[in-house]
């Protein structure tokens, strides 16, 4: 019985989630004829719908349960070569009549810009296979609560916790389309749901807190829940008695879920934007080598429950799976329309960011690459935001363990790392085996050769 009502209450989720869409896609196709009916020669329209669950728990009680509904609307409307743009977060008839004029009132007075303008017709995506992004979690608040709570107790059940900053559950539903005057109409749908926890030790020198996380598109994709909690209290324990290190130099591990920021900063670096604004360190880098030839990266925005997946960028422009990186070199940049125009190349399907960038590892575990930075600092959390994209200069504060002869010795806090990306990037030595899953940059541990450490 229970089965059949879990099928039949999945059946009406499935067809609400595809009504809504539907008037979704009617509102969109309304507002690019009353646009049009404006004098507007081009026209963009985005509509969203995403729902929540989102529960907190801490030393056993709870601490929230929110339900969300957040609805979002916006317009570009183009008269020529003349951009207006406005937005609401009310679906209501007059807030969408107040916002188009809004728009179009916007673009009657701003500067004409040739580079504006929709997407190429051309490179509009039509084909929308399934990519099986779409896994409601029909968990209600108590069932949440449950979980949270058993989450939280796995931790604190580790001897040397004493304290939590809490578990927390979160399921979330996204619905959203995209149309254009020129004839496109994009659907998406995805779920996306997370568990988490922090926890707290103290020792002599004052308290460490740590925290694990997993996130996943479809809830069956989680682990034993239980492990997030006891993972947490592994981190957190393993932080205590740290120490400072004196300044020196030395081969630099980065953990995964820290690496994959080292990827970030490649991208913000040959995205259109710091480009054609001349703003960053691998200017005219296309076709020129920036990593050791044993790199590589490659996008593929079509990847089955991927974190990043898509048919289509926030422009409609098709994604399709192309190198980033070939042989160290760096093949492409990463532009949407405006900034391809800008510099007298074609969209990349990149629009609103990168799909699904998938580094390409060597076959060392963990274990091995600290084999492999033998004495050495392994950086586990970054913090502060120094690091400059115009000339790539790096420097954020740092803490982790101190790694010597491939085994961790003791763990580390208050130091600054601190290089250049141009040469942190090239003296890359091996990427690991040990990929972190949870977001949409997928990379192992990467070792850098050599970084200095500023300590005490």
């Amino acid at each position: 019985m229970n089965t059949v009502i879990a099928a039949q209450t999945s059946a009406m989720r499935e067809d609400d989630s595809l009504a809504q869409l539907d008037r979704l896609a009617e509102l969109a196709e309304d507002v690019i004829r009353r646009c049009r009916a404006a004098g507007a020669s081009e026209v963009e329209v985005g509509a969203s719908i995403e729902t929540g669950l989102n529960v907190g728990v801490r030393l056993g009680e709870v601490e929230t349960v929110e339900h969300s509904r957040d609805r979002g609307f916006g317009v570009t409307v183009y008269f020529g070569k003349r951009k207006g743009s406005a937005s609401t977060a009310d679906l209501a008839a007059d807030s969408i009549g107040k916002t188009i004029e809004q728009a179009c009132a916007i673009a009657k007075y701003t500067e004409a810009d040739p580079c504006a303008g929709l997407a190429d017709s051309a490179r509009l995506a039509v084909d929308f296979p399934d990519l099986d992004l779409w896994h409601p979690w029909h968990i209600d608040a108590h069932e949440a609560i449950r979980l949270g709570l058993a989450i939280e107790d796995a931790g604190r059940a580790i001897a040397g916790i004493e304290n939590s900053e809490g578990a927390s559950v979160q399921a979330g539903e996204a619905l959203s389309v995209l149309a254009t005057s020129a004839g496109f109409l994009g659907r998406e749908r995805g779920t996306r749901h997370m568990l988490s926890c922090a926890l707290i030790a103290e020792d002599d020198a004052g308290m460490q807190r740590d925290y694990w996380y997993e996130s996943v598109r479809a809830a069956e994709d989680f682990g034993d829940p239980a492990a997030i909690g006891r993972i947490a209290a592994e981190r957190t324990l393993a932080r205590l008695n740290a120490r400072e290190l004196s300044t020196r130099e030395s081969p630099v591990l980065f953990a995964p879920e820290v690496a994959r920021g080292l990827i970030g900063h490649l991208i913000s670096a040959v995205s259109g934007g710091a480009l054609y604004r001349k703003s960053s360190f691998l200017l005219d880098h296309a076709g020129k080598s920036v990593f050791p030839d044993f790199v590589g990266i490659i996008e593929k925005p079509h990847l089955r429950r991927g974190n990043a997946s898509g048919n289509f960028d926030g422009e409609g422009v098709a994604t399709s799976e192309r190198a980033l990186i070939r042989g160290g070199v760096l093949e492409r940049y990463v532009l949407g329309s405006y900034s391809a125009r800008k510099l007298g190349l074609e969209s990349t399907g990149n629009a609103g960011g990168i799909h699904n960038l998938i580094v390409k590892t060597g076959g060392d575990d963990f274990a091995t690459m600290l084999a492999r930075l033998g004495t050495g600092f392994l950086v586990t959390e970054l913090m502060g935001q120094g690091v400059s994209i115009v000339t790539g200069d790096y420097s954020r504060g740092a803490s982790g363990f101190w790694v010597e002869n491939g085994a961790i010795a003791y763990p580390v806090e208050g130091v600054t790392i601190a290089s250049n990306l141009r040469d942190m990037f090239r003296r890359i030595m091996a990427i690991g085996a040990d990929v972190d899953p949870r977001s949409h940059i997928l990379t192992g541990s990467i070792l850098i050769e050599r970084m200095t450490i500023a300590g005490a």
